[in-house]
């Protein structure tokens, strides 16, 4: 069945050929014959990119096309920088760094060791013994606000670069914004209660500290409104209580000219009975 299928294929090919040859048909005559007049020549066929899947022949049979497809390039993904750059390779893990024998071992072992084969975990934990190092108040202090805002510092640093290379992490994400607001609580403690610790810390880590904002909720078109309304009846309330305030202190002031003038008429009526008893004696 397979060979009689090849030979009627190859029959048929033969024929077709031999009737361009003896009409001097053209390939695009050829194939509108036989598929009609929606089949465009190659060219156009390569330059529009048909994105048709098949064509209907005369007798029922269809004629797939395939588009062209030009498949995106890899791009030149430019890794952010990291906190972690500074540390160097041949640096010995937390672990291992107070061992003597860790010094003096073979290259191997000590690649073994050292950060050059650490993992993303060790290396932040150096990091983090860095920051705490810079705004330590003592050798023994690690718990203190100082400490505890390096400590933050570097655990948002890494949020924020695993971050940049998954931006939709929602979870990661959240637990960064939940670093940073502790962190602000943190840094207005050291703030209000020790000043030059506060301007040390900021300047070791390189934080940028910035006062928050009077209000926290969105402003709307209705709470501006009512605020303007409150505006205006605090304004109103305050001229009200400023004119009686004059008023009572005009009225205080009435008050005390007519004492003083009530005194003096006293006074010059003493004076005068005590001249006439005077001149009777």
């Amino acid at each position: 069945m397979f060979v009689r299928c090849v030979l009627k294929s190859a029959s048929f090919a033969v024929r077709e050929s031999s009737v361009v040859w003896s009409t001097n048909q053209t390939c695009s005559s050829l194939v509108s014959k036989h598929v009609g007049s929606a089949v465009r020549p190659l060219s156009t066929n390569l330059n529009h990119r048909w994105t048709a899947n098949a064509e209907q022949l005369k007798d029922g049979r269809s004629l797939s096309l395939q588009p062209i497809r030009n498949y995106a390039r890899p791009g030149r993904y430019k890794a952010p920088p990291s906190q972690l750059d500074d540390l160097p390779p041949d640096r010995l893990k937390r672990e291992y760094a107070a061992i003597p024998l860790a010094q003096t071992t073979d290259d191997v072992v000590r690649r073994l060791l050292s950060l050059e084969l650490a993992s993303h975990r060790d290396k932040l934990i150096l990091k983090r013994d860095e920051l705490v190092a810079k705004v330590r108040l003592h050798e023994l202090d690690d718990s203190s606000l100082a400490v505890k805002v390096a400590i933050l510092t570097a655990r948002i640093r890494n949020y924020r670069e695993h971050l940049q290379k998954h931006a939709k992490d929602k979870a990661n994400k959240r637990r960064m914004l939940m670093c940073v607001d502790r962190r602000k609580k943190l840094l207005k403690r050291l703030r209000s209660t020790r000043y030059d610790v506060f301007e040390n810390v900021c300047t070791q880590l390189g934080i940028t500290y910035s006062f928050p904002p009077e209000y926290y909720r969105r402003i709307t078109r209705r709470w501006l409104a009512k605020k303007a309304f409150c505006l205006r009846v605090f304004k109103e309330v305050q001229k009200r209580r400023k004119e009686q305030r004059r008023t009572m202190a005009e009225a205080a002031g009435r008050a005390k000219g007519g004492a003083a003038k009530g005194g003096a008429a006293k006074g010059g009526e003493a004076g005068g009975a005590s001249t006439a008893r005077g001149a009777t004696a």
